[in-house]
C-alpha cells in the first residue's frame, strides 16, 4: 500500500482537511476565517490577537517575503516553480490551544500559502503551498511576532531539539519548566505562613506582608501581562481577567482568597500543561514506530550501526530476535515469526522466511533475520503512518469549529454578567458593593473556556491515536466526526468481504470417474491457460501431488472454455455453452454459488468443478456486530445476482445491488444516500475510487489500490473487516467524550455561577470551574486512548 501527501485533486487544494469538499457539510477549508479576538488560556508572557491584527499586510506579500531557498524576495525568487503541495512541520513555543489558533489565523495572511492548519495538542503545523520549505523564514518571524519564543522547524529537527533539551539537566530545570516550579514552591510557602500566621493572632501587617510577598512572587508576572494587554486593548485576555478578579479581592480586603486564587490557578494550569503534553507523548509515540538506528551489514560481513535515516535502498541490517523491523524490506536470510500488530493491529504471529516481504514497525520475535531495504526511512510504512496520523491531527472537526466560534461570545457574556452582577444589585438596593464584587470578580475566573477548547480537539487526537494503534488511520477528525453519523454501510464484494482469490470449492465426479482423475484430467487442460480460474484449478491439483498429463491440441472458445487431447481423449473443459454447442448430455444445472467448471471426456459428461471466491474468515461476526449499532448493511458488486446473494446469506448483509458497472456503484450510493441517509462505502479496487470519494465516509482496505487509499478517508492496515465495527466504536466513543466535555463544564461554570448569585460559592469554587474542569476534561479525553479494544479473533473462511 503506499500513503501519499494529499493532492489538489484528491483532497481539495483550497482546504486543509482529508476529505472531498462536494460531500461533506463544512466551511470552505475547514476552518474558520474570522480575525476576532480571543482569550488565551496559557500561563506565559506573551503578545494576543491584536498583535494578529497590527500585521502589516504589506510585510505579508511576494515583494516583502523572502525565500528560505535563494534568499530573494518571492517575487523575484529563482527557485524552479513547483506543484502545491502538503508538508507537516513541527512547532513549538505554544502553550495553549488559543495561542495555536491565533498564530494561524496570522500566518494565513502570508501571499502564497494556500491553506495553513496548526494543531495545538499534536504540534504540528499542515501547510499548503508551492514548495512549502521557502516559506519557512517567514512562517518563523510571523509566528514569533505573534507568540514570543514560538518556532516552526522540520521535524526531525525539533526532534534533535528535544532530545539535546532532555540532556540538558540542572540548568534546564532552573531556567526553563523549574522556574515555574520554584514561584509555585515558594508562593506556596508564602501563602501557607500568612494562613498560619493569620490565624494565631500575630499582628495584621506580618501576615498581609506574607500575603504580599506570595502575591508578587506568583501574581506580579500574570499582572505585568495583564497590563500590557490593556494597553493594547485585549480586556478578554486571560490574564487581565484573573489579575482583575485577585486585585479587587485586595481591594475588599479578602487577602487570602486573592493569593489563593491566584496559587491554584498557577497550580491548575501547571498541572492541565502537563497533563496535555503527556497524552501528546503517548498518542505520538503509539503512532511514532521510527527506529533511530539500524544495523548495517558491511561489505567484510560486520555488523555497523547507523541512524536509521542514513540507510539507503539495497543495504542490508540485521534485526535481533525482539527488534522492531526499522525499513521496509525483503528477507533474504533467516525465518521468525513477526508480531505485526504494532501495524495492523492483527495480535496472529506472521511466519516470514527469504524472500518474504516485510514491512516496518512490526516485531521480529523469534530468530535473527537479514534483510535487504526496498525503501528509505521517508517511505517506509513506520514514516507513512506518523504522517497519516499527524495530517489528521491536523484536520480539524466540525464540533472543534464551533467551539471555537462560541468561545468568541462565551467569555464577553460572562463579563459582561460579572459587570451586571456587580453594579445592579446594590444600585437596586440589594446587599453591600462588597458581596456584589466579590461575585462578580468570582465570574471572572470562571469565564475563560479552557476546558473546552483543549479538551475537544484532544478527544478527537486521542480517537485518531487509539485507531493507529490497531491499524485503524483516520485521516482527519473530520472523517471520526462523520463515521458517528452514517445510518448504513455499503461494501464491495471482492477484496473487501471476499478474499479476492479463486479457490476450488468442490468436485463432483461422473460416470465412474474418481475426484483425483476428475481434477488431473481439467489441470492438464487448463495448464495452458493464464484464466484465473483456470489457474486455481491447476494450483489444486498440484496442493494435491497429483500427476498433470501433458495436454496437446489446445483450442481455447472465447466465452466458453477449452477443449484438448490428453492421453489420446478428448477432453472439453469450460461453461454451459461450449457443453450445449458439443452436445452434452445429462449436464447439470448452475451451482447457487461459484463458478461452475463443466467437463467432459469423448463426449460423457465427467463431472463439475466448482471455484469461488473465499468469504473472509471475520466477514460474518463483523457484519453482526455492526447490525447490533444499528446500522444497515448493504453491498454493491459486478457480480452475478445468485453469488452476490450467496455471500449475502452467509454473512448476513441486508440489501443486495449486483450486476454494477463502476459507474452504476455509484448511482447506486446516491440512491442509498437519498432513501436511508449518510453512507459509509468499504473498498479496496481502483474502481471503488470515485465511490469512496462519493460517500459521506470512504474506507479503503490497507491491501487494496493505491487509489482507493488515497480517495479514502478511513483505512484499514490489516484489511480486516472486523476493524469496521471497532473503528465505529471509537468515533461513537469520541463523539461522546467530546460532548461529555462540553456538557460537563458549561454545567459546573452555570451552576458555580448560580451558586455565587445566592451565596454560596466563592472564588475557590470559581478556581475549580476554571482550571480544575480543565484538567478534568482533559484527563476524561485521553481515556479514549486507554480503552481496550482488540480486533476480533477469525473463525474459519467459507467459500463465496
Amino acid at each position: 500500500m503506499a500513503f501519499k501527501e494529499n493532492s489538489p485533486a484528491e483532497h481539495g487544494a483550497s482546504c486543509c482537511h482529508d476529505h472531498h469538499a462536494h460531500h461533506h457539510d463544512h466551511d470552505h477549508c475547514g476552518h474558520e476565517h474570522d480575525h476576532h479576538d480571543e482569550h488565551c488560556c496559557c500561563d506565559h508572557d506573551h503578545h494576543h490577537d491584536h498583535e494578529a491584527a497590527e500585521l502589516n499586510p504589506s510585510d505579508l506579500t511576494a515583494h516583502h517575503i523572502t525565500c528560505s531557498k535563494c534568499s530573494q524576495p518571492m517575487d523575484r525568487c529563482t527557485c524552479p516553480p513547483q506543484e502545491a503541495t502538503t508538508k507537516l512541520y513541527s512547532i513549538q513555543g505554544l502553550d495553549c490551544a488559543d495561542c495555536a489558533a491565533k498564530v494561524e489565523r496570522g500566518v494565513r495572511q502570508i501571499e502564497g500559502l494556500e491553506a495553513v492548519s496548526i494543531s495545538f495538542t499534536a504540534g504540528v503545523v499542515q501547510v499548503r503551498a508551492k514548495d512549502p520549505d521557502r516559506f519557512l523564514g517567514i512562517l518563523n518571524t510571523v509566528a514569533d511576532r505573534l507568540e514570543p519564543g514560538c518556532t516552526i522547524a522540520e521535524r526531525h529537527a525539533h526532534h534533535a531539539q528535544e532530545e539535546e533539551s532532555k540532556a540538558v539537566g540542572l540548568s534546564e530545570w532552573f531556567f526553563g519548566e523549574g522556574y515555574s516550579k520554584i514561584q509555585l514552591i515558594l508562593g506556596a510557602i508564602l501563602f501557607a505562613c500568612g494562613e498560619v500566621f493569620e490565624h494565631t493572632g500575630f499582628s495584621s501587617s506580618l501576615w498581609i506582608g506574607f500575603y504580599l510577598g506570595a502575591y508578587a512572587v506568583i501574581g506580579l508576572p500574570i499582572v505585568a501581562v495583564a497590563i500590557r494587554m490593556l494597553i493594547k486593548g485585549q480586556f478578554f485576555d486571560e490574564h487581565f481577567l484573573m489579575a482583575v478578579a485577585t486585585l479587587g479581592a485586595f481591594a475588599i480586603h479578602q487577602w487570602p482568597e486573592a493569593v489563593g486564587v491566584m496559587l491554584f490557578y498557577r497550580i491548575g494550569e501547571f498541572f492541565e500543561d502537563k497533563a496535555t503534553e503527556r497524552s501528546r507523548s503517548q498518542i505520538m509515540e503509539a503512532a511514532d514506530l521510527r527506529p533511530e538506528v539500524v544495523h548495517l551489514v558491511t561489505e567484510d560481513g560486520k555488523t555497523e550501526v547507523i541512524p536509521s535515516e542514513d540507510a539507503k535502498v539495497g543495504d542490508l541490517v540485521l534485526v535481533h530476535a525482539g527488534d522492531r523491523i526499522p525499513l521496509d524490506g525483503t528477507v533474504v536470510e533467516g525465518h521468525s515469526q513477526i508480531d505485526t500488530s504494532p501495524v495492523t493491529g492483527e495480535p496472529v504471529p506472521v511466519a516470514v522466511k527469504a524472500g518474504d516481504e516485510v514491512v516496518s514497525g512490526c516485531v521480529n520475535t523469534a530468530g535473527t533475520l537479514t534483510l535487504r531495504v526496498d525503501k528509505p526511512l521517508s517511505d517506509s510504512m513506520v514514516t507513512r503512518i506518523l504522517d497519516a496520523v499527524e495530517n489528521a491531527a491536523a484536520s480539524k472537526p466540525k464540533m472543534d469549529r464551533f467551539i471555537s466560534r462560541f468561545s468568541k461570545y462565551y467569555t464577553p457574556f460572562v463579563v459582561f454578567v460579572a459587570i451586571g452582577t456587580a453594579v445592579l444589585p446594590p444600585l437596586l438596593g440589594g446587599a453591600s458593593w462588597s458581596k456584589w464584587i466579590y461575585t462578580a470578580l468570582s465570574f471572572l475566573v470562571i469565564s475563560c473556556p479552557c476546558a473546552l477548547v483543549l479538551s475537544v480537539p484532544l478527544a478527537y487526537f486521542s480517537g485518531i491515536g487509539a485507531g493507529s494503534k490497531l491499524g485503524i488511520l483516520f485521516k482527519g477528525g473530520l472523517a471520526l466526526e462523520s463515521m458517528d453519523t452514517v445510518k448504513n454501510v455499503v461494501f464491495d464484494k471482492t477484496g473487501t468481504i471476499t478474499e479476492g482469490n479463486f479457490v476450488v470449492q468442490s468436485v463432483t465426479p461422473a460416470n465412474g470417474m474418481s475426484e483425483s482423475e476428475l481434477l488431473a484430467l481439467t489441470a492438464a487442460a487448463e495448464a495452458h491457460s493464464n484464466h484465473p480460474i483456470g489457474m486455481s484449478i491447476v494450483q489444486r491439483a498440484k496442493h494435491d501431488d497429483l500427476d498433470i498429463a501433458s495436454a496437446a491440441g489446445v483450442v481455447e472458445t472465447a466465452g466458453q472454455g477449452l477443449t484438448a487431447d490428453i492421453d489420446g481423449q478428448t477432453v472439453l473443459v469450460g461453461n454451459a455453452k461450449l457443453m450445449a454447442a458439443n452436445g452434452i448430455p445429462n449436464v447439470p444445472a448452475d451451482t447457487a454459488y461459484g463458478t461452475p467448471v463443466y467437463v467432459a471426456v469423448d463426449g460423457t459428461f465427467a463431472g463439475t468443478i466448482v471455484i469461488a471466491d473465499t468469504i473472509k474468515r471475520e466477514a460474518a461476526d463483523a457484519i453482526g456486530r455492526i447490525k447490533q449499532a444499528g446500522l444497515t448493511t448493504v453491498m454493491l458488486t459486478g457480480d452475478t445476482e445468485a453469488n452476490a446473494k450467496a455471500v449475502a446469506e452467509k454473512t448476513g448483509i441486508d440489501t443486495v445491488y449486483a450486476k454494477l458497472l463502476p459507474e452504476d456503484k455509484l448511482a447506486a450510493l446516491k440512491q442509498i444516500r437519498e432513501q436511508k441517509g449518510s453512507a459509509m462505502f468499504v473498498g479496496d479496487g481502483i474502481n471503488d475510487a470515485p465511490v469512496l470519494a462519493g460517500a459521506d465516509v470512504g474506507a479503503a482496505m490497507g491491501s487494496g489500490a493505491d487509489a482507493a487509499i488515497e480517495a479514502a478517508d478511513v483505512v484499514f492496515m490489516n484489511s480486516d473487516l472486523d476493524a469496521i465495527p471497532t473503528a465505529l466504536d471509537i468515533a461513537a466513543q469520541t463523539k461522546r467524550v467530546s460532548w461529555a466535555n462540553i456538557i460537563f463544564a458549561l454545567s459546573v461554570k452555570a451552576a458555580v455561577m448560580i451558586l455565587g448569585l445566592l451565596g454560596f460559592a466563592n472564588m475557590w469554587f470559581a478556581v475549580f470551574a476554571d482550571t480544575g474542569v480543565a484538567m478534568l476534561c482533559v484527563l476524561n479525553s485521553i481515556r479514549i486512548l486507554y480503552k481496550k479494544r482488540r480486533l476480533e479473533t477469525k473463525t474459519q473462511a467459507s467459500p463465496a
